[in-house]
Order: structure tokens, then sequence, then C-alpha cells
């Protein structure tokens, strides 16, 4: 890694909880896909701090393992207190909750509920790529928005081991990603997704999300910024003005978008059945909770037409996509974690 990839590296990973008495919450999280069946683990290092009582902030430890061959998942969390927790800004990335640890190239780590547990022990190859930014730079320091999400490692190949309630898994070539986010309070409304590797583009990276925030009591129409890396381009449709102008429709668990500029267009569909999704409670910094509906086992299919490059790429993933829903509404999913 060269001197210049490994500083933006650590400014994409650099930890933004400062004991803020604004509130704040902060996630590195990883996920793994297996890269032919419908298997997934995510994990979550999570800081939370309520607004104005810094001295309650807590850290907590979520994981889950997405079978969909059985549609039965495993969801666990597991808060530690923060004084036995680490969020090191002199590294790359140095995070440690009780006796878990994330670092660029590693993570290992252990959960446990009443009916058994969940460890993992993983160390990762990267190809290589730079952060993929969801955002203006500028605005990653900035006010508003009010939560910020990048992905400080794109592209990461996972190997080693998950215990599973006793039963042992073997990980080898898994495509994932390690990723950031954090703020002084959870977006109102929102659909992320992410497919890193296609099935017959490996190499290709997406990363999208369709938001709505509340501001002034008003709310915002759809945004919809969307970063696809494909055949050595990047396509950046993450300015206010292109994330304002694109389309998206989310109805249930189907989400479709659209986005264009300058002789490219992208259009993408991710979906996935009610039995793919797992319901977590996320607390919010300034009171109250969110829902989020989480898969990383979601159907993805993407086509792109850059007239200027002469490209005309579908793109597809049966079953590697992420796909999260925050809010509200329930959809019949339950919280679990």
């Amino acid at each position: 890694m060269s001197a210049h990839a490994g500083d933006l590296l650590a400014w994409a990973n650099r930890p933004r909880w400062a004991g803020q008495p604004a509130g704040h919450y902060e996630s590195y999280f990883v996920r793994a896909n297996h890269p032919s069946r419908p298997l997934a683990l995510w994990v979550r290092y999570t800081v939370f701090s309520p607004r104005g009582r810094p001295d309650a902030a807590r850290g907590e430890l979520w994981a889950i393992w997405f079978d969909g061959e059985t549609s039965t998942h495993r969801a666990f969390k597991q808060v530690e207190p923060m004084a036995d927790c680490r969020f090191n800004a002199q590294q790359a990335l140095d995070v440690r909750m009780g006796s878990a640890a994330l670092a660029p190239l590693a993570m290992s780590g252990a959960v446990r509920d009443a009916r058994g547990s969940l460890r993992w022990s993983l160390s990762a190859r990267s190809d290589g790529d730079p952060p993929l930014l969801m955002l203006g730079a500028s605005r990653y320091d900035a006010r508003f928005p009010a939560a910020k999400s990048l992905v400080p490692q794109p592209g990461l190949h996972w190997r080693g081991r998950v215990e599973l309630d006793g039963r042992t898994i073997e990980l080898d070539d898994w495509r994932g990603s390690q990723n950031h986010n954090w703020g002084r309070r959870h977006t109102d409304r929102y659909a992320w997704g992410q497919v890193a590797g296609f099935d017959a583009h490996p190499a290709s990276f997406l990363e999208v999300a369709s938001a709505r925030l509340r501001v002034a009591g008003l709310w915002t129409p759809l945004l919809t910024p969307l970063v696809l890396r494909h055949r050595g381009r990047e396509y950046a449709f993450n300015s206010p003005r292109l994330a304002l102008r694109a389309r998206a429709r989310v109805d249930g668990f189907d989400w479709h978008f659209e986005s264009s500029t300058r002789g490219v267009r992208i259009e993408g569909r991710i979906d996935a059945p009610r039995e793919a999704f797992v319901g977590l409670h996320y607390d919010n910094p300034p009171g109250g909770w969110k829902r989020c509906l989480n898969s990383k086992i979601a159907r993805c299919e993407l086509r792109l037409r850059d007239s200027g490059a002469g490209i005309d790429d579908t793109l597809r993933s049966a079953h590697g996509a992420a796909f999260e829903m925050l809010g509200d509404d329930d959809l019949g999913v339950p919280i679990v974690a």
C-alpha cells in the first residue's frame, strides 16, 4: 500500500467519536458473501452516545449469520462498556470492543445469546481499490447531512473460520467490504444497497442509497446517490444535483432506481423476499429508535449504458447484494436484536 493510499484509508476510517454532547452513533461494519451460495456474514462494531449524555455512551457488537438456503438467520447484539472499547485514530483501522477486534485486513470476536454463540476469526485480501465516497469529500466534516457513510475498503476477499452454535464453517474467498458510517442522528428514511462483486463481473462494485430527510419539519424529495465501479471506470452519480434528479421507487421489498448524466445511464433493481430480512432495533441519539430491515442475500440486476465508451452491460448478483431499509415500518419482519 502506498503512503498516499494509506493516508486516504486512515482518513476514511478516522474515528469521529470524541465524547461530543450533541449525540453520536458510529459504526464500522464488515460483510462477507459466499461466492456462489446464499450465505453471508455481517459484523458491526458500534459506539452509541445519547444526546446530552456522553457519559452514557456504550459499545455495541452486532453480528448476523444469513442462511438463504434454509431461511433461518441468527442475529446477535452484545453491549460493551465504553471502558472496554477502543477506537485508535493513530492507525488506518484499530477497533476493539471487549475481546472483539477489527483491523484493516482482519477481524475477530464472539457474541452470545441464550441459544448459543457466533465466533469469527477472519483475514482478508484486498483488490487494492481506493475508498469509495458517497458524498463530496468536504461534506464528511460538515454539519449537513447529519449522517455520513463511505466504504474505506471495497473489494475484500475474506477467509477463515466462523463457529455458529458449535458448528464450524470455513470461509474461502468470500466477497465483501469494510464500511464506516456515523452521525448525530440516523437518516430519517432510507434504502441502502451494495454489491461487492457481481456474478459475471467480480471486480465491479455498487453503492447506492435512496433517502428522505426531515428538515425543519418538512420532508425532502427522495435523494438517490449512486457510485458504480466497472471496467476500470468510476461512475459517481453522487452530487446533490444528480441525487435529486435520479428516480427511485421502493415498494415493499422491491427497489428500483435510475440515474443518468452525459451519455451514461444506470438502471437497477434490488429485491429480496421477506424471509431474507432480519429486523433490528437502532437507538437514535436524539431519542427514540429506528427499525432496520437488514438483508445481505438480496438480488440485484443493473444495466449500464455508456455511449461514449461503447458499454452496454447488464450486471447481476443472484444473492450477493446488501439491502437495508431504515424507518418506522416493519413490513411483517419481527425485531430480533
